[in-house]
């Protein structure tokens, strides 16, 4: 039953990868395979040998010995936990997803597009790096480049040269994200899943992410797209709100308190990000003068179009297919884990696998391994790599493992255009080519990776 139970998540998990090539969303190969394996699972419960306790982190003993019944309840309460750590992450990415949409609905992303007066094409690399940087440490990497790349193709023409400069903020991003425990999805994970905190992670990490951003920009920089100057685009007639800067840094430091209230209140990160989301809105009900009632939720035409707070029309644009990929991926994997293949396999990589490096205190796995995940992550996605990693080992909270983990999963997407949401985001919006990317750009990312894991490695010396 084990064998089939992987079988169906490597059939899935193909299905996800080739998501292009057989067109079909990877949220229906996701939450398909997530079903199937917890049903298996049940049908399966008395020819399981071992089962993996989560709340212990630790493979139980005499679970084969237990009668039918308690065993379908330990699985009950085992598929519980899972959903509530998943909801977790769910329910904090709806409210950052929501404040950038309400940050949006008042057109505040243009206080930055109107700093952009020069048409100097490796300041404008420069500017749009570190922008990519800096954003996507405060409203995640997926987000940043969405709004960048808005931002780029209202202010360069040719796309010849635009696609360039999005390969770079798509490193840029990325890099940004890996410090932050709101800047990427798996770095958010280790984060509410008790792996890293925030001021571990910002020491470990802010050097490498740095390093991963400047090496290939500064490379980047000498190359023909970035020579010269540029043709602007004229400013559009589009009226921007006198609120714009008002709601730009409110939602940005809304985002950023999250932390903050976290250290503070000992609650999870979603509480805060839920608090935050509540005074966004009620800022931005209050500056459209209309009211927001949640029985009006659902009316549809009942309510009229021009009459939707920015609250409501903040929420009908949050990309669900994304939300429900994270929910059916991150549940199959904590379906490995229940059954100790995850904790068996890192067991094995354990016995198997060289120590290379400086060895560090408690550290359970080779730099080696931790590299191959980072490349891994530019192959397929570094979600359920992460979500793997968490029911692998049982390191305690900011070891240097999970630091590196949470550096190597969220900069190695970058070296293919499909290893990242950023990337695949910025794939959708300027139609990169594959191969393309794969040659102008993925040696820049491969570069900026070696320098910021090794960077890292010197780097934990010193602390």
């Amino acid at each position: 039953m084990e064998t089939i139970i992987v079988l169906v998540f490597v059939f899935g998990y193909l299905a996800i990868t080739l998501e292009h090539s057989i067109k079909i969303d990877k949220l229906i190969p996701a939450l398909v395979m997530m079903a199937i394996s917890w049903a298996l699972i049940s049908l399966g419960i008395d020819a399981f040998p071992q089962w993996f306790d989560s709340a212990k982190h630790t493979l139980m003993d005499n679970f084969g010995l237990l009668p039918h019944e308690e065993k379908m309840h330990l699985m009950e309460e085992t598929l519980l936990h899972h959903l509530g750590k998943t909801a977790e992450i769910l329910v904090f990415l709806l409210g950052a997803m929501t404040i950038v949409e309400i940050i949006d609905y008042f057109d505040g992303f243009s206080t930055i597009k109107a700093a952009v007066n020069f048409k100097s094409r490796k300041k404008l690399l420069w500017l749009f790096s570190i922008l990519a940087f800096v954003l996507s440490a405060i409203i995640d990497n997926l987000t940043a480049t969405i709004v960048l790349i808005s931002i780029l193709q209202k202010i360069v023409k040719d796309r010849s040269i635009r696609i360039w400069y999005a390969g770079l903020i798509i490193i840029a991003a990325n890099a940004g994200g890996a410090w932050s425990p709101i800047g990427d999805v798996t770095t958010t994970m280790l984060w509410i899943g008790d792996k890293v905190s925030t001021g571990k992670l910002f020491l470990y990490l802010f050097v490498p992410s740095v390093l991963c951003m400047v090496v290939p920009t500064l490379i980047a920089s000498f190359l023909k797209p970035f020579k010269g100057e540029l043709e602007l685009q004229d400013d559009d007639a589009k009226v921007k709100s006198r609120f714009s800067s008002t709601m730009l840094f409110l939602g940005l430091g809304a985002i950023v308190s999250v932390p903050f209230f976290k250290v503070v209140t000992h609650l999870p990160p979603y509480v805060g990000m839920m608090l935050a989301l509540g005074i966004v809105a009620i800022f931005a009900e209050i500056y459209t003068s209309s009211r927001f009632s949640m029985s009006q939720v659902g009316q549809g035409e009942a309510v009229g179009h021009e009459h939707h707070s920015p609250v409501h029309r903040s929420l009908s644009r949050i990309e669900m297919p994304s939300i429900l990929f994270f929910l059916g991926i991150l549940m199959a994997v904590a379906a490995l884990e229940s059954l100790g293949i995850l904790f068996g396999f890192a067991n094995t990589l354990q016995d198997t696998m060289p120590m290379m490096g400086t060895e560090m205190a408690g550290t359970a796995v080779s730099d080696l391994v931790v590299l191959l995940l980072g490349v891994g992550s530019a192959v397929i996605d570094n979600v359920p790599l992460v979500a793997a990693s968490l029911g692998m080992f049982t390191e305690p909270l900011d070891d240097t493992l999970w630091h590196f983990i949470a550096y190597s999963a969220g900069t190695g997407g970058s070296m293919l255009i499909i290893g990242s949401a950023a990337g695949v985001v910025a794939m959708g919006m300027e139609k990169i080519d594959f191969f393309w990317y794969l040659k102008k750009i993925s040696w820049l990312a491969l570069l900026g990776f070696i320098a910021g894991a090794a960077a890292f490695m010197v780097t934990r010396t010193l602390f």
